[in-house]
């Protein structure tokens, strides 16, 4: 009975992370789904409203490291609700935004939160799990992305569209309320980790390990990130689909994602998080290029588009783990550096994934870029394995389990 009730306590836990995770999710990704609403709402260019995102991600950049380093001391319950109180709040001061400049102001600090929170709550979720399951709490804690991009950016998006876009930033606040609600009365009351201070902690950086696993996570995946941001065009003006679709589409890839999240999460603790994450570095490189070929085709490119979601998602519970072994002493600030630098990856495979369809070599010419960026990860991941060979200290972070 002991065993059930602790295993229940253990999913609760988790599933209140989860619901942050929702309420992040949806702050990111609603605002390209209702780009045009905002942008002639508020009387501003496309451009302009697209500023909304960049300095989202900015905030991300300028949030995960400096929230850590301040409040990686305290017991990560209260913290972990104070993030989500930022979410709602600023979340809920851009529904009200009178303004562009207001605007920009609210999305820089809704974008603040972002990195700390799946970074302390990737630590939380190891120290919840039993030994050999960290990989699969840290995949149901980014569950909440997926369910995000199922569920909650479409349902945004149509309130947007139909509605108003304020109305969808105000759903936002309410599932941030109801994440510090369930955090309250689901997450225990863990002491905080004694780590060195902040000053410290930042040696981690003096790592050559460090260092080539931020440039899986800011170059290899930006290869997933090249062929999402360029989807629609392809699904419309290369596979034939009706404008319609894409919103079929779009759950297609959400339902992809939350597949390979679990599954990722299952083979890094199966294997290896090096192995599994070199593996999958290889896959996308195969998904990309058998999705650029087969593009012209309805039936495969559907199909396409759910491995392809599948394998790109599936790579971050693997990732989070190798970043924390390689970080030992310091792994809630390296799982918010890490999600700093995905967010770098997501900028830049949209940009460089756009330099070939903007020099007229067709759509499906990010997808090719996209395999440049992911190989280059793999590289990375082959350093990793030489440093295995050479540095005999970091043979925890490669071990099998």
């Amino acid at each position: 009975m002991k065993n059930q009730n602790a295993g229940a306590g253990l999913q609760l836990s988790l599933v209140s992370l989860t619901i942050g995770g929702l309420s992040i999710g949806m702050t990111e990704f609603l605002m390209m789904g209702v780009l045009p609403d905002v942008s002639r709402t508020m009387h501003i260019t496309i451009p302009e409203a697209g500023h909304l995102i960049s300095i989202y991600a900015l905030g991300v950049v300028v949030g995960a490291p400096l929230i850590v380093g301040v409040a990686g001391k305290y017991p990560p319950k209260k913290v972990l609700m104070g993030l989500m109180l930022m979410v709602c709040i600023f979340n809920g001061l851009f529904s009200l935004g009178p303004n562009y400049p207001m605007l920009m102001v609210a999305r820089f600090f809704a974008g603040l939160p972002h990195g700390a929170f799946f970074g302390m709550g990737a630590v939380v979720a190891t120290r919840l799990a039993p030994p050999g399951r960290e990989a699969r709490s840290v995949a149901v804690m980014f569950a909440g992305l997926t369910v995000a991009n199922i569920i909650g950016v479409p349902l945004g998006t149509y309130i947007g569209h139909n509605f108003s876009w304020r109305i969808s930033f105000t759903l936002i606040s309410v599932v941030a309320l109801l994440a510090i609600l369930s955090l309250k009365l689901w997450m225990p009351n863990l002491k905080a980790q004694a780590q060195t201070n902040f000053r410290d902690s930042l040696k981690i950086f003096t790592k050559i390990e460090m260092w080539l696993v931020i440039g899986i996570s800011a170059i290899g995946t930006g290869g997933f990130f090249a062929w999402i941001s360029y989807i629609a065009p392809v699904i419309t003006k290369v596979s034939g689909f009706s404008d319609n679709m894409l919103t079929v589409i779009m759950v297609i890839i959400g339902f992809g994602m939350a597949a390979g999240n679990f599954v990722g999460g299952r083979l890094a603790d199966r294997f290896s998080p090096l192995v599994t994450t070199t593996l999958l570095l290889i896959c996308i490189m195969v998904a990309l290029l058998s999705f650029a070929v087969l593009a012209k085709f309805q039936v495969p490119t559907v199909l396409m588009t759910f491995l392809t979601g599948a394998i790109g998602f599936a790579v971050i519970a693997p990732m989070q783990i190798l970043i924390m072994q390689v970080a030992k002493g310091a792994e809630m600030l390296a799982s918010s550096v890490l999600q700093a630098t995905s967010n770098f990856g997501n900028a830049l495979g949209a940009y460089v994934g756009g330099l070939p369809i903007a020099a007229g070599f067709g759509y499906t010419s990010a997808e090719y870029v996209g395999i440049g960026l992911a190989f280059c990860g793999f590289v990375f991941c082959m350093g990793l394995f030489w440093r295995r060979k050479h540095v005999q200290t970091l043979k925890p972070a490669f071990q099998t389990n």
